[in-house]
């Protein structure tokens, strides 16, 4: 989230999501190559990773995009929480051996009572929009999806799973908005160009290796409840390089839907 800030002022949305998908697909091609990694010479797994690429890349980064223009990068971290309560419910739904208990569905309705206690404040602050708010919640959501999917489709090499995704994304990309093509970084800083860099290297092509290697040993509720560190970094690092108020209703938000998550992981015995 924080990239996507700091990188929107000189790449519009559209432009954030397809460089991120190259620099990011380019990453994880060399590494196929390096691990000596063959791709499916079947349709249905690229069929797999079209999903992916879809509900995964596409859809998550453009919502995310087009939301920073709206609210602040803490209060994109924040909404980011939501991502483990939706994969809670998506899960109980679709996969097996993951039903509902009283503990998470408390820590469910915690979560969400987080999530509605500072939209009425957050739009009034200046800082945050409704319509902002709905475009990230809408990114969680997809996230959330596309955990449960993966895990309930067959399972892929991670490498090669999140190259294929990650490059029919890129090309998806590319072809949704074709002026992409033609990059002018005529006045964009060196500054601003190095973080569009390490956002297609870090969250976007190393990240997504590590999402498929985590979803095929642990299972995607695991995976989704990582998402409560995003809130603190995105509130510590906001108010740091963006100078981004802290309100003391985002705190308390953020205190809900952490404890939320904390009691829906809690066993039930017997």
């Amino acid at each position: 989230m924080m990239h996507e800030c700091l990188v929107g002022g000189h790449f519009s949305p559209e432009q954030t999501v397809g460089y991120r998908l190259a620099i990011g697909s380019i990453v994880l091609l060399m590494a196929c190559i390096f691990c000596k990694k063959s791709f499916p010479k079947t349709l249905t797994p690229w069929m797999h990773f079209f999903i992916y690429a879809i509900i995964g890349n596409i859809v998550p980064f453009l919502l995310i995009s087009r939301g920073q223009m709206h609210i602040t990068s803490g209060m994109t971290g924040l909404l980011m929480a939501f991502v483990p309560l939706v994969t809670m419910v998506l899960a109980h739904i679709f996969l097996p051996n993951n039903a509902l208990n009283r503990f998470k569905i408390i820590g469910f309705v915690l979560g969400i009572s987080g999530v509605l206690f500072i939209l009425a404040p957050s739009i009034n602050d200046g800082g945050n929009t409704l319509f902002g708010i709905l475009l990230i919640l809408g990114a969680a959501a997809s996230y959330a999806s596309h955990g449960v999917v993966v895990e309930k489709l067959p399972k892929y090499d991670p490498i090669v799973a999140a190259t294929c995704s990650s490059i029919l994304a890129c090309l998806l990309a590319f072809l949704i908005w074709p002026d992409m093509v033609h990059i002018n970084l005529d006045g964009v800083p060196l500054k601003t160009s190095l973080n569009m860099l390490a956002l297609g290297i870090l969250p976007t092509g190393l990240g997504a290796l590590i999402f498929f290697n985590l979803i095929n040993n642990a299972g995607a509720t695991f995976l989704s409840n990582m998402n409560y560190v995003i809130p603190v970094y995105a509130f510590t690092l906001g108010a740091i390089m963006l100078g981004e108020p802290v309100l003391w209703q985002n705190i308390s938000a953020l205190v809900l839907i952490v404890f939320g998550i904390f009691v829906s992981r809690r066993k039930v015995k017997g």
